[in-house]
């Protein structure tokens, strides 16, 4: 899948490097509703050229999976700032 970057020179792997964390750093600084959303600019970063439609869940489904997310942080960031600002 990867056999792409033997043909590189160090300095393409090293753009190539930076392009990716780019990438990641944009996704990692996301923040409130961003967190949400699909996201296909990063994966849009592999060489693969694919955009795959995701799997939409029905309503109940997603609301519970939404709450579960947002449990998820209560418990692995507690610390974390928190806002009461409505999404547009």
């Amino acid at each position: 899948m990867d056999d792409d970057l033997a043909d590189l020179s160090r300095d393409q792997l090293v753009e190539e490097v930076r392009k990716l964390r780019r990438g990641i750093r944009e996704h990692r600084d996301s923040t409130g509703q961003e967190l949400c959303w699909h996201h296909p600019a990063l994966w849009g970063l592999l060489p693969e050229r694919q955009d795959p439609l995701p799997t939409v869940p029905d309503w109940p489904q997603f609301l519970r999976g939404c709450i579960r997310y947002r449990q998820s942080l209560d418990e692995q960031l507690p610390e974390a700032p928190r806002s009461a600002q409505e999404y547009d």
